[in-house]
C-alpha cells in the first residue's frame, strides 16, 4: 500500500478579507440557516402550511377588498368636493361679474380699482377650504385697456397646468384640474383649480381661477386607509389566531395517532388514542384502537402459534435422538456384519446406514434452526485466519469433487487473513457454498476466492454449471427449496445448509448475497465485517461480470441493483429468519412434514443481526 502524498498548502489568491468583509458572508449564511429552518418547519408542519396559506389568502382579500373600498371612498370624496367646487366658483365669478356689469367704471383706473376692492370677495370663493384666486390676462388680447392681473395667497399663474388654461382660453364652460399646493411643511397638498373666462368691459377677457384646496378631503382618505390597513392586519391576525386554534383541535388527534401507530409499529401492542366526543375524528380514534386491538390478537395468537411450532420441532428433534440413537446401533451391527448377508440384505444395510447419515444430519440442522427461531442463537467470536479455514474446507471437499470430476481452484492473498469470527459458524457456510458448488457445476471447475479490505472480509464462491434463472435467485435462500426438484442429491445435505447459512451470516453482522445466470453458473459471496459487531460496507471482492442478468433497457421491471458500479448484477441479499436451501433440498414426505411444522411466524427476535 503506498502513502498518500501531502499536497502543499497553497497561497491564497486575491486579497485577504478583512472582519468587515466576512460580515456579509456571515449574514447570508444565518439567512440561509434560517430559510432551510423555515422551509423543513413548512414541509413537516401541517399547523404551521395551514395558518401560513390562511394569512397569505386573508392579505390578498384584505388587499383587494381594501383598495377597491379605498377607490370607492376616494371616488365618492372627490366628486362630491369638485361638484361644490365647481358650484362655489360659478356662483363667485357670476357674482364678480353682476356688480362689473351694475358699477361705473369709465376709466381703466376705475377697473383697476374694483377689481382691488373685489378681491376680498374673490379670496372668500370655496369657503373654509379656498386657497386663493388668480385673475389673468388672456394672451393676445387686443382691448384698449390693460390692468393689472391679481393672485392672493402667493398664488403664481406656475402653478396652473397648460391644458387648464388652453381649456379655460377656447371653452366658454368651466373648466378644472388637480394642482399641487405648496404646504407650511416644504411639501405639497393636494388641491383643484376651476377656471373660467370673465368680461371686464374696458380690459376685454381676462381668466379668473379659483384654487380650493382638498388637504382636509386627503387627511379623511388618509384616515380611511389607515384604518382599512390597520383593520385588515388586526382581522388577519385574528383568522390566523382561530384558524391555528382550530387547526391545532384538529391536528392534535392525528399527532397522537401518528405517534401511537410509530409506537405499535416497533411493537408497543398496548398503545391507543384517547376518544373524546362522537365526531369524525372520535370515529377515526375509535377505528384506530380496534385495528389496534385487532391486530394485537392477531400477533399474539401468531406468536403463540410459532412459539407451539418451535417447540414442536425442538421436542421432536430431541424426541427423535433415543429412536435414532437405538436405530443407529442396529443399523450399525447390520452394516459391519453385512459381509455375511445375502447380496439384497447387505445392500440394504448399507442403504440404512446411509438415511441414518442423512436423517442424523437433518435433525441436527432442524435443532440448530430452531435455536435460530426462538433467537437463542449466540456468537462466540474469536480471532481466526480465514485462509486457513477456506483451505481446511477445500481440503475436506476434495475426495466429493474428485468423485464429481470437478477441480477446485483457490485463490487467498498471502498471509494470514484474520477476522473476528465464531469458527465454527464460518466453516460451516463455506463448507456449504463449496458442496453446493461442486454438486451443481457439472464436471466444471469451481474458484473460491478470499480477498479482505480495513472493514470487511468477503469469500467468493463461483460455479461454471447449471446456474439460476432470475425467479429461482429469489428464493435460494428458502428452507427445503431447490430450482430443480427431480435433480437428484449427491452430498447427502439436509435441505436446510443454505438457511441455517444465512442465519450465521447475519449473526456476524454480514450477509450472503448470490448472483447467477442460467447456464453459466451461480456465485455466492459470504460478506462478513472484520472486527465483531461492526458494520460491513462495500466488498472486496465484486460479483462476476458475466453473471449479469441481460434486460431490455425499456423493461420496467429489470433489475435496478448495481453491484461495485457493474450494472445489472442481481444480489439476492440474506435476510434473517427467511427460509430456504439451494440445491440442496429434501423431497421426501417426513422431511416436507417437519419443514411445514418448522416455518417460523414471527421475525426474527431484536438484536440479530
Amino acid at each position: 500500500m503506498s502513502a498518500r502524498a501531502s499536497r502543499p498548502p497553497t497561497s491564497p489568491v486575491g486579497p485577504a478579507r478583512t472582519p468587515a468583509d466576512a460580515v456579509p458572508g456571515r449574514l447570508g449564511r444565518r439567512l440561509r440557516a434560517a430559510g432551510g429552518r423555515a422551509a423543513r418547519r413548512w414541509r413537516r408542519s401541517l399547523t404551521v402550511r395551514v395558518v401560513g396559506l390562511t394569512v397569505v389568502l386573508c392579505v390578498l382579500t384584505m388587499a383587494v377588498v381594501g383598495g377597491f373600498l379605498a377607490d370607492a371612498i376616494s371616488e365618492r370624496l372627490f366628486d362630491a368636493r369638485r361638484q361644490q367646487a365647481f358650484a362655489e366658483a360659478g356662483a363667485g365669478a357670476r357674482a364678480f361679474q353682476d356688480r362689473l356689469d351694475q358699477a361705473d367704471v369709465p376709466t381703466g383706473v376705475e377697473l383697476q380699482q374694483f377689481v382691488l376692492d373685489n378681491s376680498e370677495q374673490l379670496s372668500s370663493v370655496g369657503g373654509e377650504g379656498a386657497a386663493g384666486f388668480l385673475l389673468l390676462r388672456v394672451p393676445g388680447s387686443d382691448a384698449p385697456v390693460t390692468i393689472n392681473g391679481l393672485q392672493s395667497n402667493g398664488l403664481t399663474p406656475g402653478l396652473l397646468p397648460d391644458a387648464l388654461r388652453e381649456a379655460v382660453e377656447t371653452e366658454s364652460t368651466q373648466q378644472a384640474a388637480p394642482v399641487a399646493l405648496p404646504s407650511s411643511d416644504g411639501g405639497t397638498t393636494p388641491g383643484l383649480a376651476v377656471g373660467q373666462r370673465v368680461d371686464l368691459a374696458l380690459a376685454g377677457q381676462y381668466e379668473l381661477y379659483f384654487v380650493i384646496d382638498l388637504g382636509r378631503e386627503q387627511e379623511t382618505l388618509d384616515a380611511v386607509q389607515r384604518v382599512l390597513v390597520v383593520g385588515g392586519l388586526l382581522l388577519v391576525l385574528l383568522l390566523g389566531g382561530v384558524v391555528s386554534v382550530v387547526t391545532r383541535l384538529v391536528v392534535r388527534p392525528v399527532r397522537e395517532a401518528a405517534a401511537a401507530a410509530a409506537r405499535l409499529s416497533a411493537g408497543d401492542l398496548d398503545q391507543r388514542v384517547d376518544v373524546r366526543g362522537e365526531d369524525d375524528l372520535a370515529a377515526l380514534g375509535r377505528t384506530f384502537n380496534d385495528m389496534a386491538a385487532s391486530l394485537q390478537r392477531q400477533i399474539t395468537q401468531l406468536a403463540e402459534l410459532s412459539r407451539l411450532q418451535q417447540r414442536f420441532v425442538s421436542d421432536v428433534s430431541h424426541e427423535l435422538r433415543t429412536p435414532l440413537t437405538t436405530m443407529r446401533m442396529a443399523g450399525e451391527v447390520l452394516h459391519e456384519a453385512r459381509g455375511d448377508l445375502e447380496p439384497a440384505a447387505s445392500r440394504s444395510a448399507e442403504l440404512l446406514m446411509t438415511q441414518l447419515d442423512r436423517f442424523e444430519a437433518l435433525l441436527a440442522d432442524l435443532l440448530e434452526m430452531s435455536r435460530f427461531d426462538a433467537g437463542a442463537a449466540a456468537l462466540d467470536p474469536e480471532v481466526v485466519d480465514l485462509a486457513a479455514l477456506v483451505a481446511r474446507v477445500v481440503e475436506h471437499a476434495e475426495p466429493v469433487a474428485s468423485a464429481q470430476g470437478v477441480e477446485v481452484a483457490v485463490v487467498v492473498p498471502e498471509g494470514p487473513v484474520t477476522a473476528e469470527v465464531e469458527p465454527r459458524r464460518v466453516e460451516r457456510v463455506v463448507r456449504n457454498l463449496v458442496l453446493n458448488a461442486v454438486e451443481h457445476a457439472e464436471g466444471r471447475p469451481v474458484e473460491v476466492e478470499l480477498a479482505a479490505d480495513a472493514s470487511a472480509v468477503a469469500v467468493l464462491v463461483r460455479d461454471h454449471g447449471i446456474g439460476l434463472r432470475p425467479e429461482d435467485a429469489e428464493r435460494v435462500f428458502d428452507r427445503f427449496w431447490r430450482a430443480d426438484p427431480a435433480r437428484a442429491r449427491t452430498t447427502g445435505g439436509s435441505g436446510l445448509g443454505l438457511a441455517i447459512s444465512t442465519e450465521d451470516a447475519v449473526l456476524h453482522g454480514g450477509r450472503l448475497e448470490v448472483v447467477g445466470q442460467l447456464g453459466l453458473g451461480a456465485a455466492f459471496r459470504l460478506l462478513l465485517p472484520r472486527v465483531a459487531g461492526s458494520a460491513v460496507g462495500m466488498s472486496p471482492l465484486p460479483m462476476p461480470v458475466d453473471l449479469a442478468p441481460v434486460a431490455p433497457p425499456d423493461d420496467p421491471t429489470a433489475p435496478s441493483v448495481l453491484v461495485e458500479g457493474l450494472p445489472g448484477v442481481v444480489l439476492v441479499p440474506s435476510a434473517a429468519g427467511s427460509p430456504g436451501a439451494w440445491g440442496d433440498a429434501g423431497t421426501e414426505a417426513a422431511a416436507d412434514t417437519i419443514a411445514t411444522a418448522s416455518l417460523p411466524v414471527l421475525p426474527p427476535p431484536a438484536g440479530r443481526g
